[in-house]
């Protein structure tokens, strides 16, 4: 939420958590960039260690009558560090370069992933804790700000009840960022110990796919302080009135 700076003293808030946003970028970019271009010794692909870890924890890949239930489905998908858990559907989507690709940074990537549909097949709490606020933070992050906008140019009675709505939204939003926290930290330690326990990775390239991973970290945090600043600030302007 960028109101402008003009009569606006609230807006220094957020330049920190810009600037932070900025370097996790960068940093995530970078280190990627780094570590996609160091093979691992065993010639694995992420597909095939996403395949074996998922089957080592017991959840199976659809199609292989290999694991509990159906499964989790694993498939390649477009562009660059796309890669996703999609638990409604209960697939893994990899990026082409993380599918077929047989970097250090693939199977760590690739190790995450799985962790999240880990995390799902055995009830992560705060995995679905998050699904379930979901749909309140995907309208809440849509429609706060302009509501906010909206409620800023009317009176002080309807004006004032209009931003406290869109500020409740928007709390639903910022709650589903903290959550996102655990659950990427969680996945992440999923993976590393998978990683080392099946074998995958020696030492010295599990501390290649840690870095990968840490810097990918970065983003979420730097996205949950950019979203909490952003609350204070809506709160700020609110109490203006």
């Amino acid at each position: 939420m960028m109101f402008p700076m003009f009569h606006d003293p609230t807006f220094i808030l957020v330049i920190p958590a810009l600037l932070f946003a900025v370097w996790a970028q960068w940093k995530v970019k970078s280190t990627y960039a780094k570590y996609a271009r160091v093979g691992n010794r065993q010639g694995l692909t992420g597909a095939e260690v996403a395949q074996r870890i998922l089957l080592d924890a017991n959840v199976g890949v659809a199609g292989t009558g290999w694991g509990r239930g159906d499964g989790v489905a694993l498939e390649p998908i477009e562009g660059t560090l796309t890669d996703h858990y999609d638990p409604r559907a209960r697939t893994l989507r990899l990026s082409q370069d993380i599918y077929y690709g047989q970097s250090v940074a693939a199977l760590g990537i690739a190790a995450h992933e799985v962790g999240h549909a880990i995390q799902h097949a055995h009830g992560y709490a705060p995995m679905m804790a998050r699904n379930f606020v979901y749909p309140v933070s995907a309208i809440g992050s849509t429609l706060a700000f302009p509501i906010f906008v909206i409620g800023m140019f009317l009176g002080p009675g309807t004006g004032q009840t209009i931003m406290q709505i869109a500020i409740l939204l928007f709390a639903a939003a910022v709650g589903f960022t903290v959550l996102t926290l655990p659950v990427e930290f969680n996945a992440s330690r999923r993976a590393m110990k998978a990683l080392a326990s099946g074998g995958y990775l020696s030492e010295d390239e599990l501390g290649g796919a840690r870095k990968v991973l840490t810097a990918a970290a970065m983003t979420y945090v730097a996205s949950t302080a950019m979203a909490i600043l952003q609350l204070v600030r809506m709160l700020l302007l609110a109490n203006r009135r």
